[in-house]
């Protein structure tokens, strides 16, 4: 699937008009519902085969934001071949009691995969945990950029901001 009918795609399962509040707390009239584009198994699909030439050379492994970079991880792992990681927001208190889960991570060159950025806050927090573990995180890639700062406060930490979409990449139009 061509890049533009992807967009259009997405736009037509997955972006809403309403209210909504995102997890910055920012208010929003358009929400882009990455369930929706998740478990759609065309639509993720073509995301995986788009997404995997944003993943950088030198990558050892995938690091799958809870919930929604959890699925795009697994389907870039099966698209590229590397191991993915499956990483908490926080880390659980029985069990493995682990962030991460799925393997070893120190030492490991990973790339944060994510659904939608959109003041990077939920990424920062989450790279820093894995730091200090001792990933090697630089990049992080995501399906939509938001273009509310999320690419600015990461770039300023040190990381690198990959997206497939932005949002102005979808117009002014309506969903379908």
């Amino acid at each position: 699937m061509e890049k533009p009918e992807l967009a259009a795609k997405i736009s037509a399962v997955a972006r809403l008009r309403g209210k909504f509040q995102l997890r910055s707390g920012a208010l929003a009239d358009e929400y882009f519902d990455k369930y929706r584009f998740e478990s759609d198994p065309a639509i993720l699909s073509a995301i995986a085969d788009h997404l995997a030439f944003l993943i950088p050379p030198t990558t050892d492994g995938l690091a799958g934001l809870e919930l929604g970079g959890v699925p795009l991880a697994t389907a870039l792992s099966l698209r590229t071949g590397l191991p993915t990681r499956f990483i908490r927001k926080c880390a659980k208190s029985y069990g493995t009691c682990r962030l991460a889960e799925g393997g070893d991570i120190a030492g490991q060159r990973l790339v944060i995969v994510e659904d939608v950025v959109t003041s990077g806050g939920q990424v920062l927090a989450s790279c820093e945990e894995l730091r200090k573990l001792g990933a090697i995180i630089e990049d992080v890639i995501c399906v939509i950029d938001r273009q509310s700062g999320g690419a600015s406060a990461l770039s300023a930490e040190g990381f690198t901001l990959r997206a497939l979409f932005v949002k102005s990449d979808f117009g002014d139009g309506n969903p379908a």
